[in-house]
């Protein structure tokens, strides 16, 4: 590889320009820099920038709470795992985001949320439809930077008559996730994302 900048490494770029001019750059002259070593520079800043944009990437909490007054039934709280389902469609949703035991000290961008309704009587498809509300908060450095309602609704889809409660569910908590990835791209604040 020679020459050829390994991406990832900045520092390295900077050194070998540093030691292309202690050897006398080939034909370089003072005052002037050759396009590669512009280019290595470049790349270098590039790596910088995206290692500072990883370390204010976006936390939350792996498991988020049930509001009070949810509504959501012991049946689904017990069974459907809706406060870890959520925030685990999310990262897979958007990958840069990293699901924390604890707030607690975080740094960067610190997304809460809670899930504030959920109607979901048991019976599948047949006992109606299936909704999901979540509520978030968006804070950077401390302050407030966005929050949103998020409403999603299902009848389960094609086979949905032979979904359960859980599943149905489930499909909302996904979109609720694809939902929060396109929030965090553009936070505003009162947002209504969903339906």
């Amino acid at each position: 590889m020679g020459d050829m900048p390994v991406l990832g490494s900045p520092v390295r770029f900077l050194a070998q320009i540093r030691s292309d001019r202690q050897i006398g750059g080939r034909g370089m002259t003072r005052g002037t820099m050759r396009l590669r070593d512009l280019s290595v520079l470049t790349i270098g800043i590039v790596c910088l920038a995206a290692n500072a944009a990883l370390a204010e990437g976006t936390v939350a909490l792996r498991s988020i709470p049930f509001a009070e007054g949810s509504v959501a039934t012991d049946a689904v709280k017990r069974e459907c795992q809706l406060e870890t389902k959520i925030p685990a469609y999310l990262v897979q949703a958007d990958p840069s985001v990293t699901l924390l035991d604890s707030l607690k000290g975080a740094k960067g961008r610190v997304l809460e949320m809670e899930i504030v309704e959920v109607l979901g009587p048991g019976g599948g498809a047949l006992s109606g439809p299936k909704r999901v509300v979540v509520k978030g908060k968006l804070y950077q450095g401390g302050k407030m930077i966005g929050s949103f309602t998020d409403v999603r609704t299902s009848l389960g889809g094609v086979f949905g008559n032979y979904s359960g409660t859980c599943r149905i569910l489930a499909r909302c908590a996904r979109t609720i996730g694809k939902d929060i990835r396109r929030f965090l791209e553009a936070p505003s604040k009162d947002a209504n994302i969903g339906e």
